[in-house]
């Protein structure tokens, strides 16, 4: 019966893309629904965003954020406003054309992002620099129509937040901007333990209307790159276009500087992909919905589901505890929470009650540990740190090992082909040649990092004087 359990998923190495269909689906993350790309986000799935959520939104408003919620459609005269933002969307707008019976005097846009909403609030409640600065974040639903989709990286509609805020001078909006993709960084690596690259976009790669865009990237475990979370300095453009004006210090009238930045549920996508293997899902410790199972053996017998229960009871303070009291047989279960991840596991029968011992099974390595109830408390408190250090350790130690400095064009191309994973080489900064690039080799630039180097002194394409070092890869 255990066997049969995970009979069903694809080895990682076998089909990547099939494995990581069969583990969000198996691991019950979601359930397809009735409209193509749209998912079902089902309890453990959700319980996993919440968690996430939960921190970030702390981090948001321990920053000065304050939390709003905008209205869902956008009447089409007010998108069309920016119109560099809404020719970057435009492939990707749902359109409401009817009410009922009746076709709209005005099509509605089901917003694919904010912008425009919070441009035409805060026109009509900036007016003195005594109104600055605004910072704003909503949690939402956006939709973009998206070709090609996959379960958490590329659906119709999808969770995030999306801060929105608005400075008096340029710098305060450089600030905040290098500030929330700092939140996003730390969020990332300290608690899904998912190294990041931060950097900069490229001009073809930026938001839509954005002055410039910061990221942080990360490497899945097949060597395909993901965007994490960005943040963009929007500048004035917004503000101009939709008359956000405010009187300075000196008694001048001037436009805003903006910024937005988001976070979505394509991060727990990137969870699955960098620590899970073929046995299911790893998750780390610190965004665990459960952190440790308890699963009784022989729980028919005389006293065994009771000390389980005193011993949930007793780690409540140590850890998320759940226990499955249920007839399945403990392979079966073993099977079923290694399939979800779930950090720890701790097996107790009538022997361990009479030798005053548990075992407590790592999901991370499957090393499986005796001990004593009087260190339990102390040791699950360490496994679990040491969970999240080991994993977070593990997927840098991949991603370095997956980076490759290529100096010319042909050992980029041959380690976009045999190698996969992030490419450090230098760019002369031409748009001809990111198109190029991108259309030999299937690599797109994921961003320009803050920590610059010089790998070699000409473009990796056209061998040109070269102006940064960019990071390269094929992505999701």
């Amino acid at each position: 019966m255990a066997k049969e359990f995970v009979k069903d998923v694809t080895g990682m190495e076998d089909d990547f893309a099939q494995w990581y269909t069969d583990v969000v689906t198996k691991a019950e993350l979601i359930d397809y629904s009735s409209v193509r790309g749209s998912m079902i986000i089902r309890p453990y799935g959700y319980a996993l965003w919440e968690n996430i959520k939960d921190a970030l939104d702390a981090k948001i408003k321990e920053t000065g954020h304050e939390n709003v919620y905008m209205p869902l459609f956008i009447p089409e005269s007010l998108l069309q406003r920016e119109k560099d933002h809404i020719e970057g969307f435009a492939p990707e707008v749902a359109w409401v054309t009817h009410g009922g019976e009746e076709k709209l005097a005005e099509r509605l846009c089901v917003r694919p992002t904010s912008e425009v909403l919070f441009g035409e609030h805060y026109k009509n409640i900036i007016h003195s620099y005594r109104d600055l600065p605004k910072l704003y974040n909503q949690w939402a639903n956006v939709v973009r129509w998206e070709k090609t989709t996959r379960p958490f990286l590329r659906t119709l509609e999808f969770l995030w937040q999306e801060g929105h805020t608005c400075h008096e001078t340029d710098q305060e909006a450089h600030d905040e901007t290098v500030k929330m993709l700092e939140v996003y960084a730390e969020l990332c690596e300290k608690l899904l333990a998912i190294p990041v690259i931060k950097g900069q976009k490229t001009e073809k790669e930026k938001f839509a209307g954005a002055k410039y865009t910061y990221t942080i990237e990360s490497l899945m475990h097949d060597g395909k790159a993901l965007q994490s979370g960005t943040s963009h300095h929007l500048g004035d453009g917004f503000a101009k276009a939709f008359g956000i004006q405010f009187t300075d210090r000196d008694g001048k009238l001037q436009h805003v500087q903006q910024t937005s930045w988001g976070f979505t549920t394509r991060i727990i996508g990137a969870m699955i992909m960098v620590h899970g293997d073929d046995r299911g899902l790893v998750v780390p410790p610190r965004v665990a919905p459960t952190q440790l199972m308890i699963v009784p053996i022989a729980q028919h017998k005389e006293g065994v589901l009771d000390f389980a229960y005193n011993l949930k009871r007793q780690l409540a303070g140590v850890a998320r505890v759940d226990i499955d009291a249920s007839d399945k047989k403990p392979g079966w279960k073993f099977n079923e929470y290694e399939m979800k991840g779930i950090p720890l596991r701790l097996e107790v029968g009538p022997r361990d009650i009479e030798n005053g011992q548990v075992i407590v099974a790592r999901r991370d390595t499957g090393e499986k540990i005796t001990v004593t109830m009087e260190e339990l408390e102390g040791k699950v408190a360490e496994l679990l740190e040491d969970i999240q250090h080991n994993l977070l350790e593990k997927a840098r130690a991949h991603r370095d090992e997956k980076t490759t400095v290529a100096k010319t064009f042909e050992e980029f191309k041959m380690t976009v082909s045999e190698k996969g994973g992030f490419i450090k080489a230098m760019w002369c900064g031409d748009r001809d040649c990111e198109d190029k690039i991108k259309e030999e080799t299937s690599a797109t630039s994921r961003c320009m990092p803050f920590e610059q180097e010089q790998v070699s002194d000409t473009c990796v394409c056209c061998e040109k004087d070269a102006k940064h070092l960019v990071y390269w890869a094929k992505a999701y």
